[in-house]
């Protein structure tokens, strides 16, 4: 699991398979404009001949020195490009700066990134300069051996463009290129990266006659083009079952974008990178190498960081284990378009990672600032690709999130731009009202005050820039506190009630009442796992000269720092592991379920009350009553992961113990006697008919909805056959499928026994549970690719039909047709209830009806 590291060489032999080819534009022949700027497809029967450098940069040149000095002769742009920075690694990254309705009819905003490459430029024969799309997919370390020579003639860097020398610079130490046409035309490197890109925005082919270049400008670092691009609008994609998505209809008009290109050259000398280790939750990037494995490749990962170094003047400073600011810090600037009261919680968000970077040896390693006016800085700039930031963007959309752009080499993080969209507000306000208004009366309210909204958008602001750090969800964070802990004001009030921010655990729902618990003990914070992962992210070893070196000091602190529940790694994806789960909290899902039910029924009964606004409709009522649910069948889904449950316990060789463990039986059972008692007996406190009637819902609905969650959990293939591969594997001991539908069956059918009545609530409950049987034998053929794609989820890739559980099931649905049978029924609707079961029931076994 721990992965090993060659220090990568940034020369020709970081190597890749082509994933772009040179093709002229639409069209067929190359265009006379094509070959006036050496483009793809250009003629190469004649030599052009560079002319004198003053005839073309003329005096009239507005001339921009930088990276590459950009000029502008009236309608023309020109690239200066030194002999240094040739066969250079250029970044280049291309952005959304302003949008439309259309646009943001499609999600779309400005600062949203539309693509994104890496280039280098280089001197071709016939005075060219050629322009490289490079990958970095593929690697060979050994420049003397065969296998690198072989690589590397299997994958050469494919040519996007081509452009004629117009001049040599007077000291003949740089180039001159027009790249007017490039910047005009609709290319995959400056602009959309894919087709789906446009595809999503409802973009077609570029209208030339409405597109136009707004500025090139130079900075020492990096370039930045500001284009105006009209696209032709194509008709609406479909949606599932054929809805058309954006309001349906045919193609017609056009959508025109401002957007942004920036091309960043990547460091001379890379930051040495570190490895992936699965204890430690980081994004990567990665590559596959070709001489790590002597009898095959070996796919390697880098993890996704900043690069903070100690000032050479540091150096004895921070080898003493003092404080000491980085050489560069890691800046966020808060967009100017965002409401000024944000801003301070926006900064604090940022600013409180700070303490995290004290762990790995830094002061002031990160920064929130509010970004400087053009009088204060005229070159500043949001589009910048020096700049992270967090973009305050005008949207309906209910979220943020914190994406990074990376050195393909290394992992080296080069900037962020964090999406906050403007009704993220509503979305904390709902999940802080849903579990907290029980014990907190500021959150008694559909308007917030703006201390607890700066609060909570300070929160969010903290997770999203964890993510611009590189560090992934910890799904499995909070299952380290015991559940008792979260009611103990003095405990969690110290500590939190997760050890991690980039947990999914929101707020505090177990704290009672009574508990007389404060916002320290409901909010999340930056825990000890957040700071345990800034440590082994961003701890410089000053003696260490490799990776190899640095990672056999990091395996050593992460093998002692796992004696530490708390600093563990829960993963984001193991669909098995009941540990992982967000929304969660505890290490007991049943125990904390059920508080949180004490204090959703204290909710209930004051929502009304709550969510009363004079002279408004009952809309947040319903809204607020639809954010109860929901966090109820959160609950349900917790508990549910249980059963059939297998926790996964990131570790290597040289640890005690397994990877992979079954849950418990006991902990099984008592998931299933929770679901007896809260899902499968008819919640009915939730059915609050004064709420229901001046909302519009419909209570059988509501309780459906809630039981079905369990259900189709613990009737997927995946669950039933973890249960026959435990009792494989455990024996007696295990959590056996005949145990999970004994408790299923006594829960759902016990009218059977009786021959009492059975109510609308459960005949629904019945049908859905036998309906979901047959499905297990007979699946019906998925709609849709996407219903596909969720069918393949719900299973194990096990083979029903060659497997216990098509013999279990059929069994079950025997043994009930049997007891159906044999049941007296008191009521008309109760005869032809079970009557319709059983037809049900026989027509999937005997397949004759």
């Amino acid at each position: 699991m721990k992965k090993q590291l060659l220090t990568i060489l940034i020369t020709a032999s970081v190597v890749a398979f082509a994933d772009a080819q040179v093709r002229p534009p639409q069209g067929g022949a190359a265009s006379d404009t094509t070959r006036r700027a050496g483009m793809p497809g250009a003629a190469a029967s004649a030599k052009p001949q560079p002319k004198p450098y003053d005839q073309v940069i003329t005096n009239k040149a507005l001339t921009r020195k930088g990276m590459i000095t950009s000029h502008k002769i009236e309608d023309k742009y020109f690239f200066e490009i030194a002999d240094t920075t040739l066969n250079r690694d250029i970044l280049v990254v291309s952005r959304i700066s302003k949008s439309g309705a259309e646009v943001r009819a499609a999600q779309g905003y400005a600062g949203d990134q539309i693509g994104g490459a890496v280039i280098r430029f280089e001197k071709g024969p016939n005075n060219k300069i050629f322009m490289r799309k490079m990958s970095f997919r593929a690697y060979s370390a050994d420049s003397t051996g065969s296998m690198y020579q072989s690589l590397k003639n299997s994958s050469i860097q494919p040519i996007a463009a081509a452009f004629n020398i117009a001049a040599y610079t007077p000291g003949k130490d740089g180039s001159v290129i027009d790249i007017t046409d490039y910047i005009n035309s609709d290319n995959d490197i400056f602009y959309f990266s894919s087709p789906a890109a446009k595809t999503r925005f409802r973009m077609g082919a570029q209208l030339a006659d409405r597109s136009y270049i707004q500025d090139v400008r130079s900075f020492p670092t990096n370039v930045e083009i500001n284009t105006v691009k009209t696209y032709a609008q194509t008709a609406a994609p479909s949606g599932m079952g054929g809805a058309p998505a954006m309001g349906g209809g045919a193609a017609s008009g056009s959508v025109t974008v401002e957007l942004n290109t920036s091309l960043v050259i990547l460091p001379k000398n890379p930051m040495k990178p570190r490895y992936f280790d699965p204890r430690v939750g980081y994004f990567t990037v990665g590559y596959i190498d070709f001489d790590k494995n002597p009898q095959g490749v070996k796919d390697i990962e880098l993890v996704k960081r900043w690069r903070l170094e100690p000032k050479p003047q540091d150096m004895a400073k921070y080898k003493r284990g003092e404080l000491v600011e980085p050489a560069k810090p890691i800046v966020f600037y808060i967009d100017p378009a965002t409401p000024k009261k944000w801003v301070p919680y926006l900064i604090a968000g940022v600013n409180d990672w700070q303490k995290a970077f004290e762990k790995a040896g830094f002061k002031n390693a990160i920064i929130g600032k509010v970004a400087p006016t053009k009088a204060q800085d005229s070159t500043w700039s949001l589009d910048d690709a020096r700049n992270s930031a967090i973009v305050y963007k005008p949207s309906e959309i209910a979220n943020a999130s914190g994406p990074s752009i990376s050195d393909p080499r290394t992992g080296e993080i080069m900037e962020s731009h964090i999406n906050w969209y403007h009704n993220v507000m509503k979305l904390v306000r709902d999940w802080y009202f849903i579990q907290t208004a029980a014990v907190d009366k500021r959150s008694r309210t559909v308007n917030f005050s703006d201390e607890l909204m700066g609060d909570l958008i300070r929160f969010v602001s903290s997770h999203e820039v964890g993510h611009t750090l590189g560090l992934r969800h910890n799904y499995g964070s909070s299952s380290t506190v015991p559940v008792e802990n979260l009611r103990n004001k003095k405990w969690v009030e110290a500590n939190g009630h997760t050890p991690s921010i980039m947990d999914y655990a929101r707020f505090n729902y177990v704290a009672q009442p009574e508990d007389n618990i404060t916002k320290e003990g409901l909010y999340p914070r930056i825990g000890d796992y957040d700071k345990w992962a800034i440590e082994w992210g961003y701890k410089y070893f000053p003696d260490s000269k490799t990776v190899e070196s640095d990672m056999k000091i990091l395996d050593k602190m992460t093998t002692e720092a796992a004696k530490n529940r708390r600093l563990w790694f829960g993963t984001e994806t193991n669909p098995d592991d009941p540990h992982s789960q967000n929304e969660d909290l505890s290490d007991n899902a049943m125990k904390a379920s059920e508080y949180g039910i004490k204090n959703l029924k204290v909710i209930l009964s004051n929502l009304q009350a709550w969510t009363k606004q004079p002279g408004e409709s009952y809309d947040e009522l319903g809204n607020m009553y639809g954010q109860l649910t929901t966090q109820l069948g959160r609950y349900i889904g917790h508990v549910s992961k249980n059963i059939g449950g297998i926790y996964e316990n990131p570790k290597t060789v040289d640890q005690p113990g397994t990877v992979y463990e079954r849950t418990p039986a006991a902990t099984q059972k008592e998931a299933m006697d929770f679901l007896s008692k809260q899902v499968f007996t008819t919640p009915k406190w939730l059915l609050d008919q004064t709420i229901l009637d001046n909302i519009g819902e419909n209570p059988l609905t509501v309780v459906s909805r809630l039981q079905n969650i369990s259900l189709n959990r613990l009737l997927s293939t995946r669950v039933l056959g973890n249960l026959i591969t435990a009792e494989a594997k455990d024996g007696a001991n295990a959590y056996k499928i005949s145990d999970m539908f004994d408790g299923l069956n006594n829960s759902i059918f016990t009218e059977l026994k009786g021959g009492s009545a059975i109510d609308a609530y459960r005949r629904n409950l019945q049908k859905a549970y036998v309906d979901k049987l047959i499905a297990v034998i007979a699946p019906p053929a998925p709609a849709s690719s996407a219903l596909q794609q969720f069918a393949r989820a719900q299973g194990s890739g096990l083979d029903v039909n060659l497997s216990d559980v098509s013999s279990v099931v059929r069994g079950q649905l025997r043994d009930l047709e049997k007891n159906i049978k044999s049941a007296s029924a008191s009521d008309t609707l109760t005869k032809y209830h079970l009557q319709d079961l059983s037809d049900r029931i026989n027509q999937a076994l005997d397949n004759k009806k």
